[in-house]
């Protein structure tokens, strides 16, 4: 009765992880990729103020006008970029719907998409369900988890429809700057691949000032769909709001299966967002304190003997357990059976990263500090 190819789709590693962590009490989750700050009043405020005045109705397919006129405005201001609000900018369901949407309206049955590993665990489970075949550029913990310039240019030679970028980087942290991402760039310009930028983590950059991709030369921007959200950068995981932006022959595709599918986004979250484009210092201020757990849960994790590279973005570690012996998925669930400390295993981002952890920081310093106790208490017991 089920499709071929959603029978074969893997389950999400996360989910099916977490699955065991439900209903276990006094848990310390370093697991599930959400902000634990409350969204700022201002934003929901707007929100309940739209409600209160009667927004209630659909909105155009492509989103609000005045949030596609706020997020151009945006983009301007920050990168230099020029996109139109009419025709170049689509508002959909979170980042994972213009993932979805973007995929779709690009591959035809069979096209190749180089994905880079370690990655989100949505790119190629998309990507099969757009029928499409992924390509893995796997990344090495020696070098930083940064893209092998030779490696792409091998995986390029292969005739992708698509390169999926995502920096700072769900689940390592990485980031990249201006010079490297034109390198990148460079290689890939020389294909017809067309380049998928999720930024949705552009907001979280700490240590390396976020490049937006489509900002690198017209070329780029041209053949660039620009994903981001409001979700990790503004607190907003529960309003669902993405967007693309891209050239109009796209972003009508993207429509195209967006009016048939979801229709639009909620109107009272994209309200919201609009507010959310303003609050610069609430965002300034999330950004310090996460800054300031990643430099303590840095240091403390390679104390107390899980390898772990600074992250220059986002809000995870991927750490190293393989000096324990032990396989990512029991290591975790001894973890969380023992210490009551919850992580994801490795190999949900990429079978070749067995041997490895991911976890969360965006949880207060009280609970880290406290996670921090329970793992070296259990390396020591292994």
């Amino acid at each position: 009765m089920i499709a071929k190819r959603i029978e074969q789709l893997a389950p999400s590693g996360i989910r099916q992880f977490f699955d065991l962590v439900l209903g276990m009490p006094e848990v310390i989750s370093l697991g599930v990729g959400e902000p634990d700050f409350v969204t700022p009043w201002r934003i929901r405020e707007k929100a309940i103020t739209a409600l209160e005045e009667g927004q209630t109705s659909y909105t155009s397919n492509k989103g609000l006008f005045g949030l596609r006129k706020a997020i151009a405005a945006a983009i301007e201001k920050r990168h230099k970029v020029s996109y139109s609000p009419e025709n170049e900018i689509i508002v959909t369901v979170g980042v994972s719907e213009a993932l979805d949407l973007a995929l779709r309206a690009l591959l035809d049955p069979g096209d190749k998409v180089i994905v880079v590993s370690p990655h989100f665990v949505a790119y190629p489970g998309l990507t099969e369900c757009a029928g499409g075949r992924p390509l893995f550029l796997v990344t090495r913990p020696q070098d930083g988890f940064k893209i092998d310039l030779k490696e792409l240019k091998r995986l390029l030679a292969q005739k992708p429809k698509a390169v999926i970028l995502n920096y700072p980087s769900n689940p390592s942290g990485v980031s990249y700057t201006r010079s490297e991402l034109k390198s990148i760039w460079r290689a890939i310009s020389q294909s017809g691949a067309i380049v998928i930028s999720d930024e949705v983590y552009e907001e979280l950059s700490y240590d390396v000032a976020h490049t937006c991709f489509a900002s690198l030369d017209k070329e780029a921007r041209r053949r660039t769909i620009l994903m981001n959200g409001f979700s990790k950068g503004y607190a907003m995981t529960g309003f669902r709001i993405g967007y693309a932006c891209a050239e109009k022959e796209i972003i009508e595709a993207m429509n195209k299966i967006h009016s048939y599918s979801m229709m639009c986004a909620p109107i009272g979250a994209q309200v919201a967002a609009i507010e959310a484009l303003g609050c610069h210092n609430e965002v300034a201020a999330m950004v310090r304190e996460y800054k300031r757990r990643r430099d303590f849960m840095h240091r403390e994790l390679n104390r107390i003997g899980l390898a772990t590279h600074r992250p220059q973005g986002a809000f995870y570690f991927f750490s190293s357990v393989r000096k324990f012996g032990l396989p990512s998925m029991d290591f975790a669930k001894r973890l969380l059976m023992e210490e009551k400390v919850a992580v994801v295993p490795g190999t949900a981002f990429g079978q070749e990263y067995e041997g490895f952890l991911r976890m969360s920081y965006a949880n207060s310093l009280e609970n880290l500090k406290e996670a921090i106790v329970r793992m070296e208490r259990f390396v020591k017991k292994i």
